[in-house]
């Protein structure tokens, strides 16, 4: 696993193939293969994780913390680097991985949600070779989100990193994390709030963070509030607002399908008989015959 700007002895014939995010203050993610080779990440202010996808094993030399860890890594297999910490890495084959930096500051925040009390004291441990059946899931969502960067996506990824964080406080950090119960959900004037902000804006890529920041929350508390409000995730019902005006505007009139999927936020044909075939089992076509 490498920097994302890796050591300049790498074959310059053989350049890395990256897929990134569109770049927050708060997390970057990106998709690295890189020939045999070797590299080193530093950063001073950003936690990052790297996410082994080589679908063959592959064998890494890495150092990090005045300790050194020798093995094959296998698809799934994850490394965790502390902010302001320097890892190095040597492997001897084609490398494919999930690099996700995430700051301090949205670390501590997300901690401050989960350990009541001490989320200003936590921080990640270093850690070789990890595995985890939940942060390879998430990870792997990530990717797919990643390589097709759908109007929306932003939203996705956010909630995705609340959840990814969530499960490396809980399994790497240097105290165990409890969640917290919240009940009752958001106030009605406060989820009204939300909704009316969704409805005028489902041709925007939507934000977690821009949610969260109408009702001066923090984006974890606000998306485990609306959860229990409506019992859906903020991307989830932001994908069903999208289908449901497209429904409306499949029968108003015979508006060409393409045109109708960008009024409704979605980034092409496919993408909205994706997500519409997803929730109400037929597609655009057959909707409007129908």
């Amino acid at each position: 696993m490498a920097a994302s700007q890796p050591q300049s002895d790498l074959p310059p014939e053989s350049p890395p193939a990256i897929a990134s995010s569109p770049q927050t203050p708060d997390i970057q993610l990106e998709h690295l293969q890189y020939p045999p080779g070797e590299g080193i990440v530093h950063s001073p202010d950003r936690h990052t994780l790297f996410v082994s996808l080589t679908p063959r094993p592959i064998r890494y030399h890495q150092a990090q913390d005045g300790k050194c860890h020798d093995a094959l890594y296998r698809h799934g297999d994850f490394t965790v680097t502390p902010a302001d910490l320097s890892f190095f890495a040597r492997w001897q084959d084609t490398e494919n991985c999930l690099q996700l930096q995430v700051s301090d500051r949205w670390l501590r925040s997300v901690a401050q949600e989960t350990l009541a009390g001490v989320g200003d004291r936590l921080t990640l441990v270093p850690t070789f070779q990890s595995r985890s059946g939940q942060i390879a899931a998430i990870a792997t969502l990530m990717l797919t989100e990643l390589q097709h960067q759908h109007p929306g996506g932003a939203l996705y990824l956010d909630s995705l990193a609340q959840a990814l964080t969530v499960q490396l406080l809980r399994q790497h950090g240097s105290t165990q994390a409890q969640l917290p119960q919240y009940e009752g959900g958001l106030p009605p004037y406060q989820l009204r709030q939300v909704l009316d902000y969704v409805d005028n804006h489902l041709t925007h890529d939507i934000k977690l963070a821009d949610l969260a920041q109408l009702l001066t929350m923090s984006p974890f508390h606000f998306g485990r509030m609306f959860k229990q409000s409506i019992g859906v995730s903020p991307h989830q019902y932001v994908i069903q607002q999208r289908v449901e005006r497209a429904k409306r505007l499949l029968k108003q009139g015979d508006r060409p399908i393409i045109d109708i999927a960008f009024d409704c936020g979605f980034s092409s044909h496919s993408h909205l008989t994706k997500q519409f075939r997803q929730l109400t089992g037929v597609t655009p076509t057959a909707f409007r015959k129908g």
